[in-house]
Parts: C-alpha cells; sequence; structure tokens
C-alpha cells in the first residue's frame, strides 16, 4: 500500500500501491498498513485494493517487453562498433583504444 498526506486536510490516505515516484507518499507492507495509527484530530482515508485489477494489463506487459527489445538492438550495436584492436590484456582485463 501507499500512504500520503494532505496536511491542509489533516488526512492521512492508505491507497494501492503507487506505480510512479513519489517525494512525499510512503510505501508500506500489508502489515503496517493495516495498523496505521494518525494524530489526534486527522483523518484516515483506506482505499481498498481491488484483487481482480492487481497485475499489469496486456498492454503493460507489451511496452515492457517493446522496451526490452529496444535496449536490446540498440546495445548490440553500440558493442559491434566498439570492438577494434586490442592494446593490451592482463588477467581479466583489457585496454581498448
Amino acid at each position: 500500500m501507499t500512504l500520503t498526506y494532505i496536511y491542509a486536510d489533516s488526512v492521512a490516505v492508505v491507497g494501492p500501491l503507487a506505480t510512479f515516484a513519489e517525494p512525499h507518499a510512503y510505501d508500506l507492507c500489508e502489515f503496517h498498513a493495516e495498523r496505521l495509527t494518525v494524530p489526534n484530530g486527522w483523518s484516515v482515508i483506506r482505499q481498498e485494493v481491488d484483487s481482480s485489477e492487481s497485475g499489469p494489463s496486456t498492454d503493460d506487459l507489451m511496452a515492457i517487453a517493446d522496451a526490452v527489445r529496444e535496449v536490446a538492438n540498440t546495445s548490440s550495436v553500440d558493442v559491434e562498433r566498439s570492438q577494434g584492436p586490442e592494446l593490451g590484456r592482463r588477467g581479466h582485463l583489457r585496454a581498448v583504444p
């Protein structure tokens, strides 16, 4: 679960795990998310996780696969370009131009 605070309204929000980095959000395990307490005068909004929607969608998986393919293709081209004459070799180290 992800915990965020709305200081102006004195509210803590505990909801599903965030999919992006937020500097003022805190990821909590299930144990701590259930036992969260807030200061006097504050309220807690708990958003339940829908188990039928958990996990990545087909579009998410295809986007990851495409990104991995793109990186694999560009890194193999860079390796082919960088291979040239070896200047020297000592053990597992080598000097390249």
